[in-house]
């Protein structure tokens, strides 16, 4: 592939990538607006937004688990385009809707096209990576969800009660990367996808994928083949593990603040927290690829759970020294968020070329039940009073349960640059 290609892919799909964290965090940042008593929205309750917010994540669930047998059929380029107009539109009627239902079914439409966009961008940020670097193009692609979510805080503080233009402006930065994306956005599915699709002119690149467990080139027939040729304890091992990766992420990002104001920090510490452990995350995910892809996939990843297990546990501990809990916060952040995102690059090394994006989607489908639960636990614990130090002791054994998922994995045939150099002039 020419390297002007793969520039235009490394930006569009850091562009997809970064729509979903805009849109998460614009939607938290106008939870309190449309709820507030005297600036609110036609009445809207905090039980409203509740249900508005949980099923616009059922949606980015279904949507991920869906996008994968479609791209695995029909090439990369055209469904994710198709998606990404699907949630810009919906995304511009949604502060158009004239009441609660009409609300939440927007935001589930919006969130079907927002959660196929991750997969089906990182499945192409993989295959048009060069040798051994697919957990690097995975971890980079994934740092424009956390510029997407600094973009809302901006625009949030910018609008405040004109919260109607954070959609706005969602929306159409969404319709307008369309306009590069069809002109510049090549295909980089692998022969037999495009062959079975009629297209004329794959385009394959030396590292984009390697023949792992299970093997073959013959187009899949869909999620059963997840669990052929040996693959089950691949699937389901991939699904536990993102299950509590993104219960981690999410549980954290939503109530951390809260959870350190229990433990007896003012409101401004515990909110200079969240933004330190973000900040650690965006510092992880550019180190922990280069990582894995140097010194193997698999093993990095136990290292960032058990890492993300011992100092999830002691942040149980309370510290006095602000600059030492900064840093503990900083250090967590860096192992936490980076350990999830390395679990989308492993399925690069873990399947077959033709079953890529199916395993993708499954994966960040299942792991989205865990982005819904890990809020939902953690508002219980924090509602019963036992938020700390009960919830980091969550924490910590969803990391050590997202441990025990990866190390049932079977290790992949190639798992570093070196060897999947080796293999793959070995069997062309």
């Amino acid at each position: 592939m020419h390297k002007s290609s793969r520039g235009w892919i490394v930006v569009l799909c850091w562009l997809t990538v970064m729509f979903e964290g805009f849109d998460i965090v614009a939607l938290g940042a106008t939870i309190p607006i449309l709820t507030h008593p005297e600036i609110g929205h036609m009445g809207v309750t905090a039980a409203d937004m509740t249900f508005v917010s949980t099923i616009s994540l059922v949606g980015v669930a279904v949507g991920a688990v869906s996008i994968g047998p479609i791209a695995d059929r029909h090439g990369r380029r055209i469904p994710l385009m198709g998606c990404v107009a699907l949630f810009s539109v919906f995304t511009l009627l949604f502060p158009l809707m004239p009441n609660v239902a009409l609300m939440g079914i927007t935001r589930l439409i919006a969130g079907f096209g927002l959660g196929a966009c991750m997969p089906v961008a990182v499945t192409m940020m993989q295959e048009s990576a060069p040798q051994g670097r697919k957990a690097n193009a995975s971890t980079v692609t994934m740092t424009g969800y956390h510029a997407g979510a600094v973009l809302a805080s901006l625009a949030a503080l910018a609008f405040h009660e004109h919260w109607h233009w954070l959609f706005y402006l969602g929306g159409v930065l969404g319709l307008l990367s369309l306009i590069p994306m069809w002109l510049r956005l090549p295909e980089t599915a692998p022969r037999p996808i495009l062959v079975a699709a009629g297209a004329e002119a794959p385009v394959q690149t030396p590292g984009s994928a390697s023949p792992a467990a299970g093997g073959g080139t013959s187009a899949p027939s869909g999620v059963r083949d997840l669990f052929r040729d040996g693959r089950s304890r691949v699937t389901l091992g991939l699904w536990v593990a993102t299950f509590m990766g993104l219960m981690l992420v999410y549980g954290l990002n939503t109530w951390l603040p809260k959870i350190m104001e229990l433990a007896g920090y003012n409101v401004s510490s515990s909110l200079v927290m969240l933004f330190v452990l973000n900040a650690g995350g965006i510092i992880g995910l550019l180190l922990g690829g280069r990582v894995a892809d140097a010194r193997g996939i698999k093993g990095t990843i136990l290292v960032w759970f058990g890492a993300a297990a011992v100092l999830l546990a002691a942040l149980s501990i309370r510290i006095s020294d602000s600059l030492v809990l900064n840093g503990v916060v900083l250090v967590t952040g860096v192992f936490v968020f980076s350990a999830q995102v390395l679990i989308y690059a492993f399925v690069g090394y873990l399947y077959p070329k033709t079953l890529v994006a199916t395993g993708m989607g499954f994966t960040s489908g299942v792991g989205r039940l865990g982005a819904i639960l890990g809020p939902l636990a953690t508002g219980v614990l924090v509602t019963l009073g036992l938020a700390y130090p009960g919830g980091f002791y969550m924490f910590a054994g969803a990391a050590l349960i997202g441990f025990g998922a990866i190390l049932m994995i079977p290790r992949p045939r190639a798992s570093t640059a070196k060897e999947l150099y080796a293999l793959e002039q070995a069997e062309a």
